[in-house]
């Protein structure tokens, strides 16, 4: 089965020819198991034709595959985006900030001050 002749179907005749693959896959793994298949390569072949149907399938679910000329799409599939990479996570610098006391005093001071004065008050402690 080639491509091109999937793209030349209905979407009722591609399912159709889904099932039957998979059925037809069935039968050649139970005549695996068996030890009644002659040819061990029809079960490739078979796997091939069903990802092949799927692929058409799916594309023309997203609209890169044309449909057949005599057939109209109920809906439009709709708009997929592009999966992004993430880039890899960097480590930041753990920056300690402390909370305003209830004094306006406090609050006058520049946070990396107050960050500063936190960091050494947790030192003194420890000791």
């Amino acid at each position: 089965m080639k491509p091109e002749e999937l793209t030349e179907l209905e979407a009722e005749e591609l399912a159709s020819r889904l099932r039957d693959s998979r059925r037809e896959l069935y039968e050649l793994r139970f005549k695996l198991a068996v030890g009644q298949l002659d040819d061990h390569r029809q079960i490739r072949k078979v796997r091939h034709d069903i990802a092949r149907i799927l692929t058409s399938i799916r594309q023309r679910d997203l609209g890169l595959a044309a449909e057949p000329a005599h057939v109209e799409p109920a809906v439009e599939p709709a708009a997929v985006e592009p999966v992004k990479a993430k880039a890899p996570a960097r480590r930041k610098a753990a920056v300690a900030v402390a909370e305003p006391a209830s004094g306006d005093d406090v609050a006058d001071e520049p946070a990396a001050e107050v960050a500063e004065e936190a960091v050494e008050d947790g030192k003194e402690e420890a000791k």
